[in-house]
């Protein structure tokens, strides 16, 4: 379950429990909760200010006010209701009694309706309520041909209905791929990515118009659709009946929509539930009065729209609240490698927009579309579009409120516990825009590191995955990583010995052809050690770690398996562990700790960057041992 602050209101969503395991992320409680037990646990969060979220700027100035109020108000409540439920197991008991997929099937639908209430039902129910649309949908073909019901004639408005859905369809489907379009487009003839991180607001000025054009194009080139002629001579005329075409053939199309992803063991489809509900009450009222104010008569559009206006407020302030908080996590998502990288988060953040927009305008664009959809509305939304991208282009992608995260290593490869063998200053993004520009606008720092105006990189300034193994697993986040020179005279001035790996014993298991090596693992005279990390490579079979249990296999830079093993924290003793192999082919062991400390020379570079970037810098020791 999980339950979202927005500022310091709280707000309950089921979809964001089906869209974690996409959103870049990852709970700290999933160690208890998958991976060595089955415990469970609520994810509560701050949507809303991702922009500080691990950066020197999250700060308690920065907090919004009564949030954390609110949390405490909340925990309380829920303990309070945990500790008094009848259904409260040990973890005994869990084990034996609820097997995980009795877990997954009474799974509850809950979300809010604009903080003021909470809406909930159990699985069954969804069930049932979200199979009727679709029961609905099919019957329709008999009902709209009532009382002159034959087959012939309800297969051919059966087939207008399937049309509909594929006309209505496609205008979702190009209002999401004309918005990912023109974001590609501005981002051939700019010369940075994602103008709209400051600046939320930029992108639904960029993509919105965009997206109406993709959703009034079919209803352009399809101005009528008879659903069949013999229906169209003899009851409706041609508007008459293509507004019944596109009505109910967006209302089937959210209705399977709606049972396909609760079938899939997902409850995010409430969404296209409330949709399709809506959809059906408006047109009932528009059905009603249509023959009082006649067809065409804007009263009987404003009929149509006034009964759908609470599904339009909860889609505009759901869907701008999604688009603002994937906005914020596009900051964090990491560099993907050029030079389609430089793309994804433009093309993403198009996409979701042309969905949302889809998601509000889906309701009520079967009966707007008619005034809409001319080719001087398209004119106009078409010259909207590239205004927006023209604007958003003259602004800057960061600020102090928004800044650029960027991860600078000082990392020092050693060969002993006394004898430094590399020291450099290695960087990296977690965004699309690259390095290249980083240095551009931070000339200070691009002259401390002897870039030239140029900005030309030599291949040897390329810094390997491998180099990052300290913070792994988020080494895999970068791409296009860079390092540069750094002095090395400090170390041994502020070190008397750096860490050491030596072997303690080594025997060969009489029950067994294994091989186990005892080793001792020293950390020198690290200041602010914060984490270890061991990268074993080789015929390892098991090791003294996590109750005896290899974790699987990881791969650094296309090379072969191998086990990581992270040891938090500084410890005054030597760490003792043993590593178990089943040859006599040696074992290699990558040692990685991060110390915390700076020297004056990384304190001085990082200083030189501007305030709209977020440096976060640790020195890294790097050594290899072959046993």
């Amino acid at each position: 379950m999980l339950l979202v602050h927005k500022q310091h209101i709280p707000v309950s969503f089921f979809f964001f429990q089906d869209a974690f395991g996409v959103i870049p992320g990852d709970t700290d409680y999933r160690i208890l909760a998958e991976d060595y037990s089955n415990i469970p646990g609520l994810d509560i969060i701050f949507v809303l200010g991702g922009y500080y979220y691990h950066t020197s700027y999250d700060t308690m100035e920065r907090l919004l006010p009564g949030s954390i109020q609110a949390r405490g108000e909340n925990i309380i409540r829920l303990l309070h209701a945990f500790a008094s439920s009848t259904m409260l197991l040990n973890s005994k008991q869990r084990n034996l009694e609820v097997p995980a997929t009795k877990k997954s099937n009474d799974r509850a639908v809950y979300f809010d309706y604009l903080s003021l209430f909470m809406i909930f039902y159990s699985r069954k129910t969804a069930f049932l309520l979200h199979s009727l649309p679709v029961v609905i949908f099919l019957f329709m073909p008999l009902l709209l041909q009532y009382p002159n019901i034959a087959l012939r004639s309800s297969l051919s408005t059966f087939s207008g209905l399937i049309i509909g859905m594929l006309i209505h369809a496609s205008a979702v489907i190009l209002a999401i791929v004309i918005p990912v379009v023109f974001s590609i487009l501005r981002l051939l003839l700019s010369s940075h990515a994602m103008s709209w991180f400051a600046r939320p607001y930029l992108a639904f000025l960029m993509f919105i118009p965009s997206s109406l054009i993709g959703l009034l194009i079919p209803r352009t080139i399809w101005i009528s659709l008879p659903v069949s002629q013999k229906a169209t001579s003899e009851k409706l005329s041609n508007e008459v009946l293509s507004d019944e075409t596109f009505f109910w053939g967006a209302f089937g199309l959210y209705a399977f929509i709606t049972l396909v992803y609760h079938q899939a063991g997902l409850e995010g489809g409430y969404l296209t539930f409330v949709m399709s509900s809506t959809m059906l009450i408006s047109w009932f009222f528009f059905r009603v009065t249509r023959k009082h104010f006649g067809h065409q008569s804007l009263k009987s559009l404003a009929v149509y729209v006034i009964p759908s206006i609470p599904c339009l407020t909860y889609s505009v302030y759901f869907g701008g609240f999604f688009v603002q908080f994937l906005i914020e996590k596009m900051g964090m998502m990491g560099s993907l490698p050029p030079p389609y990288g430089y793309f994804v988060p433009d093309a993403i953040v198009a996409a979701i927009v042309g969905v949302v927009t889809g998601w509000c305008m889906g309701p009520i664009l079967p009966l707007v579309s008619r005034w809409l959809a001319r080719p001087l509305i398209l004119r106009c939304l078409l010259q909207l579009s590239v205004l927006g991208l023209a604007i958003s282009a003259q602004f800057f992608p960061y600020s102090e409120a928004a800044p650029k995260r960027v991860v600078l290593q000082h990392t020092l490869r050693h060969a002993d516990a006394s004898k430094i063998v590399d020291s450099s200053f290695d960087f990296s993004v977690v965004d699309a825009n690259s390095l290249t520009f980083l240095f551009k606008n931070s000339p200070e720092a691009a002259k401390m590191l002897h870039i030239g105006s140029d900005f030309s990189l030599k291949a040897d300034h390329h810094s390997i995955k491998s180099s990052w193994v300290a913070i792994f697993p988020l080494g895999f986040l970068f791409s296009g990583s860079l390092k540069f020179p750094a002095p090395q005279n400090d170390v041994s001035k502020q070190y008397s010995y750096l860490p050491s790996l030596s072997i303690d014993e080594s025997a060969l298991l009489s029950t067994t052809r294994a091989r186990r090596v005892h080793l001792d693992l020293n950390l020198g005279s690290l200041k602010e050690v914060w984490v270890t990390v061991l990268n074993i490579t080789g015929p390892l079979s098991n090791w003294s770690f996590a109750d005896n249990k290899l974790p699987a296999s990881e791969s650094m830079d296309g090379g072969p398996p191998s086990y990581i093993c992270r040891l938090s924290g500084r410890s005054h003793e030597k760490w003792t562990f043993w590593l178990e192999a089943n040859t006599s082919e040696p074992l290699r062991v990558d040692v990685a700790v991060l110390d915390q400390h700076l020297f004056d020379d990384t304190r001085k570079l990082k200083s030189l960057f501007p305030s709209w970037v977020d440096v976060t810098t640790f020195s890294s020791f790097l050594s290899t041992y072959y046993f």
